[in-house]
């Protein structure tokens, strides 16, 4: 069983490596591959899920791993191809399975290239697998950046607007993340003992335990390293351009997968290794978390656009995990199972996220579709036209803002449960975050579903997209006030509701985010073990 997780991380790259190799696949031949590819490594997941003892790996990367493969690769550093399945990692490897299935059947229909479309996203998603499996920092840090190289071409090849621009950005703010991240690592490695770059070695015999400044300063690099890729305030700028002009598959794959590959790095690298180091420094975690919680929100409020309204609500998001995850190190001031109940609390929140945000990209991809654009003020009315469309928004919606019965409610639930002890002046601020998130939701609710039907016109669309990217105001359609709506609404064109492949790729994960919040014993089983670990560990 131990080649199985091996497998399960390289299957899409061999796929990938077959659609650019072998005969010219042309359009849903060549999708075709990356759903079946997609769908078989979503069922060995499964297959590992089913499989996963209850309480196995509960030693976080102590020991108690399941899958494991360690394979010497670099012996000089006693750097390997270390990788192993616990309650941490498994949730994310699931995530991660399902969206890539979902992006591949939503873009079933993809005209452009799409036999190099699919390759570059199975690309991706070994990336993102290698990296949540990881159990060595080099093997992690070469993952890690394979996926900005991924996303890169992924924005910049089927983007729109300034994509070129927007990756660009993307890629030189992640990548200089990485850098630090690295430096982080070698700090590690030459902190500790036994000079390895394995996290299993290191979480069992933390480096730098008597010395704070150099501790600091390692924290300090890793910190800042996540904080730029999960994005947390002031290190999230890239974040709304790169989601604006990515496609859509793309966009729910960044905010769905890549931003947890920040947090992640948190909670398996950060705290285990760091114990003492963690501890001194959680209050700065609590308030980074807390002012990426109301930035977020406020900022998202103020928006115009519908994609970059759902961008910077993944910084909201983000910070409620920074939130619990701090709270986890704040040991004088809470007691070990409200810290447990934190950490549960953000991991949860990261599969919770990534199940809502995904499917709202994927709905925001329906507009761009339609109408070419993702400005509130070019759309209205359209319960009627769309009303499976609709429905699947205010679901998604509803499920992003807390409301009980989605899984976002179960996790910052937790979240606010676990640190009110630990922070309650923290997270009593941080709540605010909630009822600004909701009123946020609600009113981009009202502007796209309610009132007349008003959808962009075949003429002016593009015009009036390419002036909103380039910064020079509303389309001149717009310029005419109520009489350029009317005139637009009566030209705008059929715009259809959600095709069988779009349905077929969103429902599932609104569906998966109900039963994670009607049940969450489903996955609370998995996490909370790993997670009392964690907690364990960085009370040391």
């Amino acid at each position: 069983m131990t080649v199985l997780l091996t497998v399960v991380i390289f299957l899409p790259l061999l796929a990938a490596g077959v659609l650019l190799s072998g005969p010219r696949l042309r359009g849903r031949a060549a999708m075709g591959v990356w759903v079946a590819a997609s769908a078989v490594d979503l069922v060995l997941v499964a297959w590992m899920w089913w499989r996963f003892e209850t309480g196995e790996g509960a030693s976080g990367v102590v020991d108690g791993l399941a899958y494991e493969a360690d394979v010497q690769w670099i012996p000089t550093v006693d750097a390997g191809y270390h990788v192993g399945v616990d309650g941490l990692s498994l949730p994310l490897l699931a995530l991660t399975g399902v969206l890539f299935l979902a992006c591949a059947v939503y873009s079933l229909r993809e005209p452009d290239r799409p036999r190099t479309y699919a390759a570059l996203f199975l690309f991706l998603q070994t990336a993102c697998l290698g990296a949540f499996a990881s159990l060595d920092l080099i093997l992690f840090f070469v993952f890690f950046d394979l996926t900005i190289v991924g996303m890169y071409f992924v924005i910049a090849g089927w983007g729109h607007g300034n994509a070129r621009r927007s990756a660009l950005k993307f890629f030189l703010y992640t990548f200089v993340g990485s850098l630090a991240l690295l430096v982080g690592f070698i700090g590690l490695f030459l902190g500790s003992e036994q000079r390895t770059f394995d996290m299993v070695a290191l979480a069992a015999d933390p480096p730098l335990a008597d010395s704070p400044v150099a501790g600091g300063l390692v924290l300090l690099a890793i910190g800042l390293g996540l904080a730029v890729k999960t994005p947390l305030f002031p290190f999230h700028t890239w974040l709304p351009d790169a989601h604006t002009d990515a496609p859509a598959a793309g966009s729910a794959v960044l905010a769905g997968i890549l931003l947890k590959l920040g947090t992640y790095g948190f909670v398996r690298i950060a705290m285990p290794i760091l114990p003492e180091t963690w501890q001194r420094w959680a209050m700065v975690v609590v308030v980074v978390g807390v002012i990426s919680v109301l930035w977020g929100a406020f900022v998202a409020l103020a928006q115009t656009d519908v994609k970059r309204m759902i961008a910077y609500t993944s910084v909201n998001h983000m910070g409620y995990v920074l939130l619990g995850l701090g709270a986890a190190g704040l040991v004088a001031s809470a007691d070990e199972e409200a810290r447990t109940v934190a950490t549960v609390g953000a991991m949860y929140q990261m599969v919770s996220h990534g199940l809502l945000t995904g499917a709202l990209f994927l709905l925001s991809g329906w507009l761009w579709s339609r109408g070419h654009t993702y400005a509130f003020d070019r759309w209205g009315g359209l319960a009627r036209p769309a009303p499976v469309f609709a429905a699947c928004l205010a679901v998604a919606a509803f499920g992003s803002l807390g409301l009980p019965g989605f899984s976002g409610f179960v996790a910052e639930f937790q979240v606010f449960t676990g640190a009110l002890q630990a922070a309650p002046v923290a997270t009593v601020i941080a709540v605010v975050g909630i009822l600004v998130t909701a009123g946020l939701f609600l009113l981009a609710l009202q502007r796209l579903l309610t009132g007349d039907t008003v959808a962009p016109g075949e003429t002016g669309v593009d015009r009036g997209a390419d002036a909103d990217q380039a910064g020079e105001g509303p389309a001149p359609a717009r310029a005419g006030g109520a009489t350029a709506v009317v005139a637009e609404a009566r030209t705008a064109p059929r715009i259809g509701d959600l095709r069988g492949h779009e349905l077929l790729s969103i429902a599932p994960l609104l569906v998966l985010a109900v039963v994670l919040g009607l049940f969450p014993r489903v996955l609370l089983d998995v996490l909370e073990p790993a997670a009392a670990a964690v907690v364990e560990l960085v009370a040391r």
